[in-house]
């Protein structure tokens, strides 16, 4: 039985929820084990695995400048180990801790990889369940797949968190108020990410002062639409959000969202009447951008999405 998500008393408020998750928790210890996939363009993909050697798979996609580091991936997979279920985090193009090959990297709109990965275990294992995990815009990235295939996707159920369904309106929301601070945070990182790459190969980006980029539309703009092959920003979000994608679900799926999520305004909360039957949505007033902290006192934490998560997951495996 779902009871639902309630607050730590002592972490109120959509920022307190989303900077304790990430900056207060202590990750899991947890030891892995890392594939490097080769790629079909020349690039790669690290995949960093739990120690499980067999069982159901539990596929997580982090979030934007994350990896198998990032304090809820690696409680998602201490979660997924304690099942008894295989868990590996997917990293996007170049968040494993080492430069990508190519120019291009990764976007919200990104499916390609995600279909490289699924197909590549399914030969290797045909019979294995597989289940898929996608945090903020590794949850747009899944639905936006899920939503493509339709009834040829070859997962059993999936679960998406805190996701930024109609990507203009959040770049948006983060270039206002308190969270124009995550704003601030993430774009440096991209900016470094992109210094990084200039000193090894040239990228087809016209910008050169790459400290002009203040917020994610100027990046997106500037960046990541250059390099991904959009016409700009408004293209990108327009063909990247995945609300538009919901309706073409047809295995099931799980979404769940604070309406206080900092990362975004209610309005890009997709209505019931858009979801198909495979689609089951939640919505809680608090919970923050991955965050959904509850728990007794601050040294009894309790991190939600690592009980509520395996639990719908379990009915499919």
């Amino acid at each position: 039985m779902n009871r639902g998500f309630q607050p730590a008393w002592w972490c109120r408020g959509p920022n307190a929820q989303t900077l304790w998750a990430r900056l207060a928790r202590r990750a899991p210890k947890l030891f892995f084990q890392r594939e490097r996939l080769e790629l079909p363009d020349g690039d790669f993909l690290d995949l960093d695995w739990t120690e499980n050697g067999s069982g159901p798979i539990v596929m997580v996609l982090h979030g934007l400048e994350g990896s198998s580091q990032s304090p809820y991936a690696r409680g998602m997979m201490q979660a997924i180990k304690r099942r008894g279920w295989r868990g590996v985090v997917m990293h996007f193009r170049g968040c494993s801790g080492e430069p990508n090959r190519l120019a291009r990297s990764y976007h919200s709109g990104d499916t390609g990889d995600l279909a490289h990965v699924i197909s590549t275990l399914q030969q290797r294992e045909p019979r294995t369940r597989v289940s898929i995990v996608g945090f903020s815009l590794g949850g747009n990235v899944l639905l936006k797949w899920l939503g493509n295939t339709g009834r040829e996707t070859p997962v059993r159920a999936a679960v998406a968190v805190s996701v930024p369904y109609v990507l203009q309106s959040a770049a948006d929301r983060l270039n206002r108020g308190f969270s124009r601070l995550y704003q601030r945070q993430l774009i440096r990182s991209l900016r470094l990410t992109v210094a990084e790459k200039r000193k090894r190969i040239a990228l087809p980006i016209k910008i050169q002062d790459l400290s002009t980029l203040k917020s994610f539309r100027d990046f997106d703009e500037y960046v990541t639409a250059p390099l991904h092959g959009f016409d700009s920003a408004d293209h990108y979000y327009t063909v990247s959000s995945s609300r538009q994608y919901l309706k073409g679900i047809a295995v099931p799926t799980l979404l769940l969202h604070a309406r206080d999520d900092p990362f975004m305004t209610e309005k890009v909360i997709p209505r019931k009447n858009e979801l198909p039957d495979s689609v089951t949505l939640e919505v809680y007033p608090y919970g923050g951008h991955v965050g959904f902290v509850s728990g007794t006192w601050p040294w009894r934490t309790n991190y939600w999405l690592e009980e509520r998560i395996p639990k719908y997951l379990e009915g499919y495996f």
